[in-house]
């Protein structure tokens, strides 16, 4: 790459820490660009900020359908859809359980179990009223809420690998708090190694994974959790049917795949779903490999990994059929 740049930034946004690197003519201008995309993908989906699209439609919720941008309407659309898809692994309307949980996780106590059953009615992704032609969004009842969370940082991966392209971009890389994406190879020709972390050890790695052009989205117990009264380790992903913390027998997820978006969301649903039934989900995804830990940290991968994932030492990993 003659007369290449090689930049790169770091930055918080989507409530968390952001670094993308990337290697071209046009490097700085490439970030330059990524940065506001961001900025601007925050501004339309985030639920903590008052004025963004998601909160009007959450504001709106049992009154009437609001207005919203054709970007907007393209994510929502794309969360009903795999809400749909995978019914009891993935809702978009989860919000009202997730700040039960918050509120828990700040006082360490559970929710009791009458304030969950007052909400669970409220968790249905059917009460979202998509309208393509006038586009509009809305909720059926009052106290509904939408959440992109489980979405938002794989629809802004998608776009961060459309705008290095746009730049002439060939090698780029870009973590976004834990959902990692990668445009081609490392400049040097080899692949990027992306770590994934161990789930019982705060600085540990059960090894790392090469790739190239692909993304790795890892959901784990260990990112946002509370241990209980009763010495229970209560975690962040919520199994929409029960109200509760999942509990498949995963405690990590990691997805890779070539589509942020869908690497962001499966990660979430084969942790809800369990090893077996999420497994089943993925093969209807081409090209979308796996690495999943259970509660004995056995670590199995899918066939589509093997030689590219390297464990750390003493780590026991079983290729999947």
């Amino acid at each position: 790459m003659d007369n290449a740049q090689v930049a790169q930034v770091t930055h918080h946004a989507m409530g968390t820490v952001m670094t993308h690197k990337a290697c071209g003519l046009y490097a700085e201008d490439s970030l330059s660009a990524v940065y506001s995309e961001i900025a601007r993908i925050e501004a339309l989906l985030s639920r903590f900020s008052p004025d963004s699209e998601i909160s009007r439609v959450n504001r709106s919720a049992g009154i009437k359908s609001e207005s919203i941008s054709p970007r907007t309407y393209d994510v929502l659309s794309e969360a009903v859809e795999f809400s749909r898809r995978f019914p009891g692994c993935f809702d978009v309307t989860i919000t009202p359980l997730v700040a039960l949980w918050s509120k828990a996780r700040a006082s360490s106590a559970q929710p009791d179990a009458a304030s969950i059953e007052r909400v669970l009615p409220l968790v249905n992704y059917r009460d979202v009223l998509l309208d393509s032609g006038a586009m509009t969004a809305g909720l059926r009842t009052s106290g509904q809420s939408v959440d992109l969370g489980g979405i938002g940082k794989g629809f802004a991966g998608d776009r961060i690998r459309e705008i290095f392209k746009r730049f002439g971009i060939a090698s780029a890389y870009s973590n976004l708090g834990g959902n990692v994406v990668t445009l081609g190879a490392k400049p040097d020709g080899s692949p990027w190694y992306v770590g994934i972390q161990h789930p019982r050890q705060e600085k540990g790695l059960i090894g790392a994974v090469a790739v190239v052009d692909q993304t790795v989205v890892t959901s784990g117990d260990y990112q946002r959790y509370f241990t209980d009264s009763h010495g229970k380790r209560r975690h962040h992903i919520l199994d929409p049917k029960t109200g509760y913390p999942a509990e498949s027998g995963l405690i990590s997820v990691t997805i890779v795949s070539e589509n942020a978006l869908a690497a962001d969301a499966l990660s979430t649903i084969v942790f809800v779903a369990g090893i077996e039934r999420g497994l089943g989900y993925l093969r209807g995804f081409p090209r979308t490999e796996a690495i999943l830990v259970d509660a004995d940290m056995q670590v199995y991968v899918t066939p589509g990994l093997e030689g590219r994932f390297q464990a750390e030492r003493g780590i026991a990993v079983t290729i999947l059929d």
